[in-house]
């Protein structure tokens, strides 16, 4: 969850019907406070930067906590640009990281430490008694984390790129372990300060086995990944931190940005839905949300992956930051509360739209349907997909092997680009193996828009105790070329539920659903509709051995002969949120 904290790089902002007047921000000379202790209620005092204006008189607040450092060149112009607008702004190292005392724990405890800090800034001769936070990724979580404490001074946040449950939002997704983001990112963030991971050969550390002893084949023992691998159910562990049951305790409103290549696309909407729907207050109900074609650091390039959305595409979030302050905390009326509480970047035509609510009211939930004669594997195999539904139809087999599981091409990944790559990127080359089954639509003859949660039904048969099942969407142009929007995982083991795992009985059909996350995506006239379905998606997700065994422990793997059926009893589908033309 290493990012360009907070997107601070500026971009220009998109046209709208509501084109306004900038507000005339004042332009206030700053004075610096550096590493002023700040007493946590344990004892342990962490270290906050403060930026105020030099003027008399209190100021609004805008607090930032950090694991990636609080004196940055980002974090530090930020702040600067904040005391120039009247804002003082704090900027804290979180607990056991750089300047501040105590023990580092990752992603643990920063709800009562937010708390205690927002508590103090409170009764500071500068502070007139409202805070808001910002930044994204790990900065937004512990926004998240502080909000259901209420601290009688917080009025605002505004999260980026976050979860609200870890377990299903970054570390066990769909029963799956995220093997790429949780080791990368874990190895970089572990100790006090920031560690060097580009000289790990990474081909070799996705692959070593036991998972458990991951990091210790990469050079490092992390008792948090030690922890996440233990802690394969959901279970106390988990909830301990999970927000995503906590909505009607969190009262300030929350500004939300994502993108639709983000790791937490999907969850962005989740956060949204649960303040708009269950917040304490009217004012939390207010909440909104911004998702453009983005990766993990939103909105500073045009280019995503691939594919160049165009310079429409990028949004100055900076200024849509501001205008939210400036309403919450310093109560100027500039309009934003009544504005679209969503506004969505369509792919495919490449526009942005505001919209009320998720999911969309006039969503029009269609099945689509896989068909074959028995032979889908490849691209070049038979498998189709249309809304009709299948008659007596042969099932498609393939053999899964977790020592040749299928590569990640791109996609909602994070945080190391330059390891595993994110975002759109022709899926061909995967296509071409015998284990990923391709169905694939007729050429569309009208543009068609999929705006919405995706979810993949699957009737399948597997082997063995346990397996994983994968699925994709794809975008097909008219050239072949096939851009990956979405994907998702379920581990066998966990078909009825997170809490408590089930193995398989070999050789019987199951139902799944695999959870696609969420895309916003017109395919055009003459494009196709692909889904891709196979076992695995690595190194994203971690490897499943096909043995029954435990998850982290297991050194023993297995072959799978792997069958989905797509017939009148079992009629496997995806499910598309299709939005009419208007």
């Amino acid at each position: 969850m290493s990012f360009l904290p907070s997107a601070t790089l500026k971009s220009r902002r998109f046209a709208t019907s509501r084109e306004r007047l900038p507000t005339m921000q004042p332009n206030y000379a700053v004075d610096m406070r550096l590493n002023i202790r700040t007493p946590m209620r344990d004892g342990v005092d962490l270290s906050s930067d403060i930026y105020l204006p030099k003027a008399s008189g209190k100021f609004p607040t805008v607090l930032m906590r950090t694991p990636y450092d609080n004196n940055t060149p980002l974090m530090i112009e930020k702040a600067m640009r904040l005391a120039n607008s009247g804002y003082a702004c704090v900027i804290q190292d979180v607990r056991g990281r750089w300047d501040s005392d105590g023990v580092h724990y990752a992603l643990f405890g920063h709800g009562p430490d937010g708390f205690d800090t927002q508590e103090w800034i409170g009764q500071q001769e500068w502070s007139d008694g409202k805070i808001g936070m910002a930044g994204g990724s790990y900065l937004g979580w512990v926004q998240w984390q502080s909000a259901p404490h209420r601290s009688q001074y917080l009025t605002c946040i505004a999260p980026r790129v976050m979860c609200g449950d870890l377990y299903s939002g970054l570390i066990h997704p769909g029963g799956a372990f995220q093997l790429n983001v949780a080791l990368t990112w874990g190895m970089r963030t572990n100790g006090r300060t920031a560690q060097s991971i580009d000289y790990h050969n990474w081909t070799e550390a996705f692959r070593s086995i036991p998972l458990i002893d991951m990091d210790q084949q990469a050079g490092r023992t992390l008792q948090f990944w030690r922890d996440w691998v233990t802690h394969s159910e959901y279970d106390s562990y988990w909830d301990s931190v999970n927000v995503e049951n906590k909505w009607g305790e969190i009262a300030a409103p929350a500004l939300i940005m994502g993108g639709w290549y983000d790791l937490y696309s999907h969850n962005t909407f989740i956060n949204f839905n649960g303040l708009r729907l269950h917040g304490r207050t009217p004012e939390a109900r207010q909440s909104q949300l911004i998702v453009g074609p983005w990766p993990h650091a939103l909105s500073v390039s045009t280019k995503t992956g691939d594919v160049d959305f165009g310079s429409n595409s990028l949004y100055d979030l900076e200024d849509l930051e501001l205008r939210w302050f400036d309403y919450w905390l310093k109560g100027i009326d500039n309009g934003i509360v009544g504005e679209a509480p969503l506004r969505l970047f369509i792919m495919g035509v490449n526009e942005w739209r505001d919209e009320s609510e998720w999911p969309l009211a006039r969503t029009d939930w269609q099945k689509w349907y896989l068909h074959s004669s028995g032979n889908a594997n490849t691209l070049l195999g038979d498998g189709s997909l249309s809304p009709v539904e299948p008659g007596e139809e042969p099932a498609d087999h393939f053999v899964y092997d977790p020592d040749f599981p299928v590569q990640t091409v791109g996609g909602n990944n994070c945080c190391s680009p330059h390891i595993v790559p994110w975002g759109p990127y022709d899926q061909r080359d995967v296509e071409m193996r015998s284990d990923v089954l391709c169905y694939t639509s007729e050429p569309l003859a009208a543009d068609l828009e999929v705006t919405g949660p995706i979810k993949v039904v699957l009737y399948a048969v597997t082997d063995g105790l346990d397996t994983d099942w994968t699925a994709k969407l794809v975008d097909v142009s008219t050239s072949g070329y096939a851009k990956n929007l979405c994907d998702g995982i379920v581990r066998a083991r966990y078909r009825e539920g997170f809490a408590a795992p089930k193995l398989l009985q070999p050789g019987q059909t199951y139902q799944y659903e695999i959870d696609l996350a969420v895309t916003g995506n017109v395919f055009r006239k003459g494009h196709r509709i692909r889904i891709e379905v196979s076992s695995s998606n690595f190194p994203r997700f971690d490897r499943n051995h096909n043995t029954g065994n435990d998850l982290g422990t297991d050194a023993e793997m297995r072959r799978a002969q792997q069958t989905v059926q797509h017939s009148r009893a079992h009629p496997s589908h995806v499910l598309l949120p299709v939005i009419p033309r208007q």
